[in-house]
C-alpha cells in the first residue's frame, strides 16, 4: 500500500470512528483512537462532501467549530452541506457566520455564493440577488465576477418579485417649466387685437419665466408575477415616485425682488418655495406578457390606476393603458409597435384624455453599435377646449457598441410638434416646435455591489408662437445602472 493510499484509508477510517456514536468513540482507550491533524479534519470534510456523503461531512465540520467557532473552511462545508439536505435556515445561517470571519476575498466570496444559493433554494430570491451582488464586489478574479452576474440574471428570471429603483440629484435650470422670454402677449380677448402697437404685450413676472435650482427625486417601481407558463407571465404593477425641488440663489432674488414690487403695490408676496413645484404619483396596476409561438416576437399589455400630486396636493387621479407588439424581423432587426392611452381626472386644472400611436425599429450595425428609430402620434380631448391638442414626434437613438475609455456613451435626438385649435393668448391658437437631444454616459470601470454609475446631460428648446410658452431647459442627472 503506497504512501497515497494508507493517507486516504486512514482518512476514510477516521471519519468512520468520528461518524460513529460519540459516546462509544470517547469509551476508546487513547491507544485505540484515531488522531487527526486540524488540516487532516479540514481534509477529510471537503471529501466527503466531494463524495456526496453530507452527513459525515458535518460530523468533521462540526467537530472543527467545536474546535474554532469561526473555522471558515467548516463553516463553509457546513452551509455547503446543510443547503443539499434542504436545513435552508441552518445553511444561512453558517453562511453568514463564515462571511463575518472570512480574512480573504476567495473566503468572502465563496461565503456570499453559498448564502445566496441557500436563500434562492428557500425562495428568497431577492435577498438571494443581493448576496449574488456581494459576491460580485469582492470576486477575486474577472471569472468569478462573470458567474457570480450569471448567477443574479438565473436567480431574477426565476424570482416573482423584479424591482427598479432610480434616483435624480442634479441642477436643472428651469424647474418650474418657465418662459424663456421676458414678455409675451396674454390674453388677446382683453385687447384689441388689431392694436399694431403691441397693446397686448406683457411684461412676464419672475414666476413666469424660467427658475433654476436644484432636482432631487426617487422612483421606485416594482412588479409581483403571480402566475406564469412557458410562454405568459401576470403581473401585479406597484409604483411610487416623487421629486422636489431646492431653489438657486439667483432664482430666489428673482422672487425676492418681484415679492417686494408686490407688496409695494398692496398685494400680498408670492412666497414661492422650490417645493411648490413637487411631484409625486402612486400607482398600482395589472400586466400581461405573451410571446409568439416562434419566439420572435412579445405581446404585452399593461393598465395602471393612480393619484398624482402637485405641490403637496392632489393634482389628478389617473387610468393609463397601452398595449405594444415586438416583432425580431432577424437576429439584428426589432420592429415595435404600441397604442395606449391616459385618462386624467383633474382635482386641479381640467379633465383629459390623452391617444397615443407608436412604431419603431431597432437595429444592431456590423460594428456592433446600436440604432433606434421611432415616430410618436398623439391627441388629447377635453372639454376645456384649450387644453386639447395633436403632437406628432420624431426620437433617434445612437449606443456606441464599443466602450471608451471605460465608459460606455449613449447618444439621442428628438423633436415634436404641437398644434393647439384654441387658445386664450392668440386667435390663431397656439403652435410650439420642440427639439432636444441628450448623452448618457455609463462608467463601466466604476463598479460597486453590481453597480455602475451614470450621468446624462439633456438639453431642449420649444418655440412657441405665445412667448409664455418659449421654454429652454438644460438638466443633468446623476444615476445609477445595473452592471448585469
Amino acid at each position: 500500500m503506497n504512501h497515497n493510499a494508507k493517507r486516504l484509508f486512514a482518512l476514510t477510517f477516521g471519519a468512520a470512528v468520528l461518524s460513529a456514536a460519540p459516546i462509544a468513540f470517547a469509551e476508546q482507550s487513547p491507544s485505540e483512537q484515531v488522531q487527526l491533524s486540524v488540516e487532516q479534519m479540514r481534509l477529510a470534510a471537503e471529501l466527503n462532501l466531494r463524495n456526496g456523503d453530507f452527513d459525515r461531512a458535518l460530523v468533521f465540520a462540526d467537530a472543527l467549530l467545536r474546535r474554532d467557532p469561526k473555522d471558515v473552511t467548516a463553516l463553509l462545508i457546513r452551509a455547503h452541506a446543510l443547503r443539499v439536505k434542504k436545513e435552508f435556515s441552518g445553511a444561512q445561517n453558517a453562511a453568514r457566520h463564515a462571511w463575518r470571519a472570512a480574512e480573504t476575498d476567495n473566503h468572502k466570496y465563496t461565503a456570499a455564493m453559498l448564502m445566496a444559493q441557500a436563500l434562492s433554494s428557500d425562495n428568497k430570491r431577492t435577498r438571494a440577488q443581493l448576496w449574488l451582488r456581494r459576491a460580485a464586489e469582492v470576486a477575486p478574479t474577472k471569472q468569478h465576477e462573470a458567474r457570480a452576474a450569471e448567477d443574479f440574471r438565473y436567480v431574477q428570471r426565476r424570482n416573482p418579485w423584479q424591482t427598479n429603483l432610480s434616483f435624480t440629484l442634479a441642477p436643472n435650470s428651469n424647474i418650474n417649466n418657465g418662459s424663456a422670454r421676458d414678455t409675451s402677449s396674454l390674453l388677446y380677448q382683453i385687447f384689441n387685437p388689431l392694436d399694431i402697437d403691441g397693446a397686448g404685450i406683457v411684461e412676464l413676472g419672475a414666476a413666469s419665466k424660467a427658475l433654476s435650482g436644484i432636482e432631487a427625486g426617487l422612483s421606485v417601481q416594482t412588479r409581483y408575477r403571480f402566475k406564469q407558463t412557458e410562454r405568459t407571465a401576470h403581473d401585479l404593477r406597484l409604483g411610487v415616485s416623487f421629486r422636489t425641488y431646492q431653489l438657486s440663489a439667483s432664482a430666489k432674488a428673482d422672487l425676492a425682488e418681484a415679492d417686494a414690487e408686490r407688496v409695494a403695490q398692496g398685494q400680498e408676496p408670492s412666497d414661492i418655495t422650490g417645493s411648490d413645484f413637487s411631484y409625486g404619483t402612486v400607482q398600482v396596476g395589472y400586466g400581461y406578457k405573451q410571446l409568439r409561438k416562434d419566439q420572435r416576437g412579445e405581446f404585452s399589455f399593461t393598465a395602471d390606476v393612480g393619484q398624482s400630486f402637485y405641490g403637496g396636493d392632489e393634482y389628478n387621479s389617473f387610468l393609463r393603458t397601452s398595449i405594444s407588439q415586438s416583432y425580431y424581423a432577424s437576429r439584428t432587426t426589432k420592429y415595435s409597435f404600441g397604442l395606449s392611452t391616459d385618462f386624467r381626472y383633474a382635482q386641479q386644472g381640467a379633465d383629459y384624455q390623452l391617444y397615443q400611436i407608436n412604431a419603431g425599429i431597432s437595429r444592431k450595425l456590423a460594428s456592433g453599435d446600436g440604432l433606434y428609430l421611432g415616430a410618436v402620434a398623439s391627441m388629447t380631448t377635453s372639454d376645456t377646449e384649450r387644453f386639447e391638442y395633436g403632437e406628432l414626434g420624431l426620437r433617434g437613438g445612437y449606443v456606441l457598441g464599443r466602450e471608451i475609455m471605460g465608459t460606455s456613451l449613449q447618444f439621442g435626438l428628438n423633436t415634436s410638434f404641437r398644434d393647439y385649435d384654441v387658445s386664450p393668448h392668440d386667435p390663431s391658437g397656439r403652435q410650439e416646435f420642440k427639439v432636444g437631444g441628450d448623452i448618457t454616459a455609463t462608467f463601466k470601470q466604476i463598479d460597486y455591489f453590481g453597480f455602475n454609475p451614470t450621468v446624462s446631460l439633456t438639453a431642449s428648446t420649444t418655440n412657441s408662437n405665445i412667448g409664455l410658452y418659449d421654454v429652454n431647459r438644460v438638466g443633468l442627472n446623476i444615476g445609477i445602472a445595473s452592471a448585469f
